[in-house]
């Protein structure tokens, strides 16, 4: 019976230390990723972002219109984005991926030229996060600031189109998330608005 207890008391101490080194890992994470980040920390984690997810509403302005798009994107690294449309009603369902095979479109009665004709930006990967995160680590010009309650990145587009030529993500100091992602052209004209309504972030240091 002694040998007994004692080998059942060692299996109490050894769930026990197990149990701690997990709620001790938990709580660390939960603490990085909260208000103790500085912002380089902030900066670093979204430009090391290796997948996401996220539900968009994105407005598009241009001379003549502005029209507005409800959208999930997903991303994978290194190259793989999808994209699908959840509003307008008339567009519901299209579904871009763009990876190292090219740009495809599934579940639509559209074919792409309509969509690059007539949906401006929908099959341009601007909208993309992972666009901007290319754009921030390429360019010579990329900065970043802390204002109030948010982290501001700011960069420039290496393509050349002079309409999505400034890029700026505003990101929330408390969560860490992406809250909103500007675009504007060579006047500084804002042409592409994109509000984060939900966005799940995987990274690559996690």
């Amino acid at each position: 019976m002694k040998k007994i207890f004692l080998i059942f008391l060692l299996m109490i101490i050894i769930i026990s230390i197990i149990c701690f080194f997990i709620f001790y890992k938990n709580t660390s994470k939960v603490l990085k990723n909260g208000n103790n980040m500085n912002s380089q920390e902030i900066v670093d984690y979204i430009l090391n972002i290796s997948s996401y997810k996220a539900n968009i509403t994105v407005e598009i302005t241009s001379n003549k219109n502005s029209n507005k798009y409800i959208l999930n994107q997903e991303y994978i690294s290194p190259n793989t984005n999808k994209q699908e449309v959840i509003e307008p009603e008339n567009i519901a369902g299209v579904k871009l991926i763009r990876d190292e095979n090219g740009l495809t479109m599934e579940n639509s009665r559209l074919d792409l030229s309509s969509i690059f004709e007539n949906y401006n930006y929908i099959g341009d990967n601007c909208l993309d996060l992972s666009a901007f995160i290319n754009d921030y680590n390429e360019s010579d010009k990329s900065t970043c600031e802390e204002k109030d309650d948010k982290i501001i990145m700011k960069t420039q587009n290496s393509s050349g189109n002079k309409y999505i030529q400034h890029k700026t993500l505003y990101i929330e100091k408390a969560t860490c998330m992406p809250n909103r992602l500007e675009i504007k052209d060579d006047n500084q004209k804002t042409t592409v608005n994109i509000l984060y309504n939900e966005v799940e972030i995987n990274n690559s240091n996690d």
